[in-house]
């Protein structure tokens, strides 16, 4: 069974999903919707997410249960690793892969990041500096940007 929580953020409806395991999508475009029933890892993410936006966590503690190729979730562990408020690329992620030529690779696996802010794609910029896609769309992946920025703790 799936549950799910749909939460109102200041960038639109986010929809948190979990099995009885842990978090399986957290997101703006759910491909299933499920009806509005909770259990403790919708709810422990609802609260760490209302915190995140409201500017009080930098970090998640919650269970995730993903479906993935192996270099997928490797590639969403390496992703866990860029902290609050800061930016790397994806070449920076292939070379923490120890797989320097893997960085189109890298960027199709964290395209397919299902729990987004929680594990957090939108932290991953170009080479150039510019705002690559974002499942969620740019402008949600550049407020997310600001929104960190203006809350890092200094």
């Amino acid at each position: 069974m799936i549950y799910q929580h749909t939460m109102n953020t200041p960038i639109g409806e986010l929809f948190i999903q979990a099995s009885q395991r842990g978090l399986t999508y957290v997101g703006f475009k759910p491909i299933h919707l499920h009806s509005e029933q909770h259990n403790t890892h919708t709810q422990k993410a609802l609260q760490q997410l209302k915190e995140y936006f409201s500017g009080t966590r930098y970090e998640f503690d919650v269970e995730v249960d993903v479906y993935g190729t192996a270099f997928q979730k490797s590639v969403w562990e390496v992703l866990m690793m860029v902290p609050y408020g800061d930016t790397n690329t994806y070449s920076w992620m292939a070379n923490r892969l120890n797989n320097p030529k893997a960085v189109r690779a890298v960027g199709s696996a964290n395209g397919k990041n299902p729990i987004s802010i929680i594990v957090p794609c939108h932290r991953i910029i170009g080479a150039n500096g510019t705002l690559t896609g974002y499942a969620g769309g740019v402008e949600k992946k550049a407020w997310l940007l600001e929104h960190e920025q203006q809350n890092r703790k200094t």
